[in-house]
């Protein structure tokens, strides 16, 4: 069986989903270690209102991502309006 050892990244649409998201994650998953707060700016756009805001969250090492954790983040993302994407 392969691992999944993807970085994953949760885009969301302002700073305080991802804020939000990411403070209910690592009060519900503290085994999914330090998440990362990334501003992403879409490529080409000058508005500042067209960034969105990714919460990074890196495989754990030794198990890679179970599907219960990748669903969890899919429905983390979902509770803030926005979508997991692996990097």
């Amino acid at each position: 069986m392969t691992l999944n050892n993807s970085r994953q990244l949760l885009v969301l649409p302002d700073r305080d989903a991802a804020e939000e998201a990411a403070e209910e994650l690592s009060a519900r998953r503290p085994d999914l270690g330090d998440l990362e707060l990334v501003r992403d700016s879409l490529a080409g756009e000058d508005d500042a209102e067209d960034a969105q805001w990714l919460v990074v969250i890196e495989a754990p090492e030794e198990t890679g991502w179970t599907a219960e954790q990748l669903a969890a983040l899919d429905a983390a993302a979902a509770e803030h309006d926005g979508w997991r994407e692996e990097a």
